[in-house]
């Protein structure tokens, strides 16, 4: 099975609560390289590559994200394209 991209939005309460530095550990432990950024509207963006399940496990954890925050929706779309992927997980 082939490594997948993909880009994923979480809505709520998701800034000023370590969201992106959590996100990180969380997709470090499941071996996805990407990144995760704060949005101007109060979202946050993450861009993830990595195998299907592992992106499955990802999505499920931003469902609830760390403790202090407070998801009311996760979008989550497939990225295509020929760009490789990045070498481990930043935040923005």
């Amino acid at each position: 099975m082939n490594a997948e991209a993909r880009r994923f939005t979480v809505h709520g309460r998701v800034q000023g609560v370590w969201f992106r530095d959590s996100t990180r550990r969380e997709a470090e432990r499941l071996a996805i390289t990407g990144y995760a950024i704060n949005l101007p509207d109060g979202n946050v963006e993450i861009l993830a590559w990595g195998m299907p399940e592992s992106l499955r496990e990802l999505e499920a954890w931003l469902q609830q994200g760390p403790p202090l925050a407070k998801v009311s929706k996760v979008e989550s779309r497939t990225e295509v394209g020929d760009k490789p992927p990045p070498a481990g997980f930043t935040t923005g």
